[in-house]
C-alpha cells in the first residue's frame, strides 16, 4: 500500500472491543469484523481497496498474539530481574551460614542458607534467560489463505511474495518466520515451554519461602504479608501463596497448547487454533502476574541465620551422619557403625559414644560433628551462581 494511502485508513478509529466479540461468534475470530469496520469507516475507495489484501484472519490474529506475548515476556523479564538481584544479594549475605538440608520433607545433610538460595536463583536466571530467547524468536505471520501466499504472488509477483513476511515481521518488530506456521505450532509450544518453566521456577521458590516462614521453622520472614478475616495475629505470605497458585495452573494451560498443537490439522486448524487462545491468554496472564508477585516477594524476603543453625542442631549430631558412615565405616564396621548411630537416635549423646571408641581418639570429634565442616561445595555454588547472574546484566 502507498503510504499516503495508509494514513487514509479509519483514521482515529478505536475498536469496540465487546462489539468484535461479539461479532466473532458469527466468523469465528474477530478479524472478519475488525477489517469490515476498519473498510466502513475509510472513506478512500482506493485505500479501503488495500485494507487486509491478501491476507487470511489467522496471520492477522497470530501476528496479534506473537505481539502481546512480547510484551508479555518484557514485562516479566523486568520483575525477574529484580527478583534475582534480590537473591543475589540474599545468597552473598548467607555463603556460609549453616542450615539444615531437607530431603522428603526431613533432615538430610548440612548445607548452607545461600547454597539453597543459590539454587532458586539460577532457576530464576534459567528461566529469564529461556524467555528472552523465546521473544527474539517470536515470528509474524503472512501466509495468505493456505500458507502458499498465492494472493501475493498473483498480486505482486513471485520474488516480492517471497520478501513480505519479512517485511512485515520488520514493521511489527517480530522475528521473520522461515515459513507460514499456521499448522506446525511450534512458536506458541516455544512460548508455552518457557512460560511453564518460568512459573515452575517460580513456584519452587515460593513453596520454600511458604515452608521456611513457618513460625515453627523460621528460617525465613517477609516484610509484610497478608492478614486474616478472623485471626488478627497472622501474616500470610501472600505473595508466595499466590505464586504457588499460578505454578500449580500454569502446566495444564502448556498442556492444553501442546493437544491444541497436536491437532492443528489440514492447511489451517478447524478448532485448534480456536482452542489455543484462551489457553494462551491466561498462561501470560500467570507469567506476568507471577513474576510480579514474584518480585514484591524477594523484596521483602530475609533470611535468619541464627534460627537456621538453631534447627540444624536438632538432630544432635544426626545430621551429619553420612559424614560418619564415610569416616568410621572403614575403621570399625558397618555393624558397629550401625549400633551407634542406633543407639544415639535412642537418646544417648552421638559425641560421647564417638569418644568411647578407641577407633576414633586421634579424632576432633568436635570437628567431626561440626555441621559448618560438612557444607561441600555450597559456598562455591553460591559463587558460580551469582557469576552466573551477573553475567546476565543481573546486578
Amino acid at each position: 500500500m502507498p503510504r499516503a494511502l495508509a494514513e487514509e485508513v479509519a483514521p482515529g478509529f478505536r475498536p469496540d472491543v465487546r462489539s468484535l466479540g461479539s461479532s466473532a461468534l458469527e466468523s469465528g475470530n474477530p478479524v472478519v469484523p475488525l477489517v469490515g469496520e476498519l473498510r466502513r469507516r475509510t472513506e478512500n475507495p482506493e485505500a479501503a481497496r488495500w485494507i487486509h489484501r491478501g491476507a487470511t484472519s489467522q496471520d492477522i490474529l497470530d501476528t496479534g498474539l506473537m505481539l502481546v506475548a512480547k510484551d508479555a515476556i518484557a514485562a516479566s523479564v523486568v520483575d525477574l530481574t529484580a527478583a534475582a538481584s534480590d537473591l543475589a544479594a540474599l545468597a552473598v549475605a548467607h555463603r556460609d551460614d549453616p542450615a539444615a538440608a531437607r530431603t522428603l520433607g526431613q533432615h538430610a545433610v548440612p548445607i548452607t542458607v545461600g547454597a539453597r538460595i543459590a539454587g532458586r536463583l539460577r532457576a530464576l536466571v534459567r528461566a529469564r534467560r529461556s524467555l528472552l530467547d523465546v521473544a527474539a524468536t517470536l515470528p509474524a505471520q503472512l501466509g495468505g489463505a493456505a500458507g502458499t501466499q498465492a494472493s501475493f504472488v498473483e498480486l505482486f509477483g513471485s520474488d516480492v511474495a517471497a520478501q513480505l513476511p519479512s517485511a512485515f515481521a520488520a514493521a511489527t518488530g517480530l522475528a521473520a518466520p522461515p515459513a507460514p506456521w499456521h499448522t506446525d505450532r511450534y512458536p506458541i509450544l516455544n512460548l508455552a515451554h518457557a512460560a511453564g518453566a518460568a512459573l515452575a521456577a517460580m513456584g519452587a521458590l515460593a513453596t520454600d519461602v511458604v515452608t521456611l516462614t513457618r513460625p515453627e521453622i523460621g528460617e525465613a520472614a517477609l516484610q509484610r504479608g497478608g492478614g486474616s478475616s478472623t485471626m488478627p495475629q497472622k501474616r500470610n505470605p501472600v505473595d508466595a501463596i499466590l505464586v504457588r497458585s499460578a505454578a500449580m495452573r500454569a502446566p495444564a494451560l502448556v498442556g492444553q497448547l501442546h493437544l491444541a498443537a497436536g491437532l492443528a490439522g489440514d492447511e489451517r486448524p478447524d478448532g485448534a487454533w480456536h482452542a489455543e487462545w484462551p489457553a494462551l491468554q491466561e498462561l501470560l496472564r500467570l507469567l506476568v502476574g507471577g513474576a510480579a508477585r514474584t518480585r514484591a516477594l524477594c523484596a521483602a524476603l530475609s533470611f535468619d541465620a541464627e534460627r537456621a543453625r538453631a534447627n540444624l542442631s536438632l538432630s544432635e549430631g544426626l545430621i551429619v551422619s553420612e559424614r560418619l558412615a564415610l569416616v568410621l565405616k572403614p575403621r570399625i564396621g558397618a555393624v558397629r557403625f550401625a549400633e551407634v548411630i542406633d543407639r544415639a537416635s535412642a537418646g544417648e549423646p552421638l559425641a560421647a559414644l564417638l569418644r568411647a571408641l578407641p577407633e576414633v581418639a586421634e579424632r576432633d570429634v568436635d570437628d567431626l560433628l561440626d555441621p559448618a565442616r560438612y557444607t561441600g561445595r555450597s559456598g562455591a555454588l553460591v559463587d558460580e551462581a551469582v557469576r552466573a547472574a551477573r553475567e546476565e546484566g543481573i546486578r
